[in-house]
């Protein structure tokens, strides 16, 4: 597991866990425009009470970008996220999993969701460097590595 430490350990912290998805499918990678934030991200979020990893990275892809029908196709690992973020200090165990498009099929993403996150498809060869965060950026590149490595 990856430690990736950007924060003050003297705030009050909160720990988490999070799980996510780098969908890749005909030479491009899903990425997501956050234009509240002016971040580009990948999709991930909250591991829910009763739910795995796995689980978690599928739902949360399919409700940030809209894609319904995704298929896991390799495991990427862990890694620790340490961040400040509003005079809290943030812990974040990542579990990111490479995804393919299973039919393309989209389904209906929330308002919230929707107005939160901007699917967009770039070419592997820029995809990472898109990334707002190093973290993500390292990642992606994990991910395109794995998926070279399947083909």
């Amino acid at each position: 597991m990856e430690k990736i430490n950007n924060g003050n350990a003297n705030l009050p912290e909160r720990r988490y866990y999070a799980a996510g998805g780098v969908v890749i499918h005909k030479g491009f990678m899903l990425l997501l425009d956050r234009p509240g934030r002016e971040e580009i991200r990948l999709p991930k979020g909250h591991i829910e009470e009763g739910e795995s990893a796995e689980q978690t990275a599928l739902r949360e892809t399919a409700e940030e970008s809209g894609y319904g029908d995704l298929v896991i196709l390799a495991d990427l690992g862990n890694r620790t996220v340490i961040f400040d973020h509003k005079e809290m200090h943030y812990v974040r165990d990542e579990h990111y999993f490479l995804m393919d498009l299973g039919s393309g099929q989209l389904v209906k993403r929330s308002n919230s969701d929707a107005g939160q996150f901007n699917p967009m498809w770039v070419e592997l060869v820029a995809a990472a460097d898109q990334l707002t965060f190093p973290a993500e950026q390292e990642v992606a590149r994990l991910a395109i590595d794995r998926h070279a490595s399947l083909a």
